[in-house]
């Protein structure tokens, strides 16, 4: 991918409204550069709702969970990772924790998140999709496109690459 979040912003901020987040986020996962049209989740200590939209195919989307910032466990670990590889995801940003950070190094998806945390989380089933979240001074709306890389993630209302 030939982008730097970088030359993003020199070349469209201020011109267009790009929302630039917080650097808060650890990398995980072998890819390092990412973008695409957002999906979003909220969710909290509970990972079904995660797993369904994962294991729909998609064409080079970017999945992003607002997991209320809780450090209590994990909401993705190496086995979802996989699955959301194998079904076209090119990426993950995870307000919360991973898990499996060793096995997710090896894994063709780019993936950010806080922490990370060896439990599980639960598994209820409630949480929102496509619905507006905000953390990291950042609204995340689907269908926005984010742009991530070694220096930061950039949200745009329009494609920009």
């Amino acid at each position: 991918m030939d982008f730097t979040t970088a030359d993003l912003c020199d070349r469209f901020f201020p011109s267009h409204p790009l929302q630039i987040a917080e650097p808060a986020f650890r990398a995980f996962g072998a890819v390092p550069r990412f973008h695409g049209p957002i999906t979003t989740l909220k969710v909290f200590e509970d990972n079904v709702l995660l797993r369904e939209t994962l294991e729909q195919k998609v064409e080079g989307r970017v999945l992003v969970v607002d997991g209320g910032a809780s450090h209590r466990c994990a909401l993705l670990g190496a086995n979802l990772a996989r699955l959301a590889a194998d079904n076209g995801w090119r990426g993950i940003i995870v307000y919360g924790c991973v898990r499996d950070s060793v096995e997710l190094g090896a894994l063709p998806i780019g993936i950010r998140a806080l922490h990370t945390h060896p439990l599980k989380s639960h598994k209820r089933g409630g949480g929102d999709r496509d619905c507006l979240i905000t953390f990291a001074s950042v609204n995340f709306r689907s269908d926005h496109y984010l742009y991530a890389d070694e220096d930061g993630i950039v949200v745009s209302e329009e494609k920009l690459i």
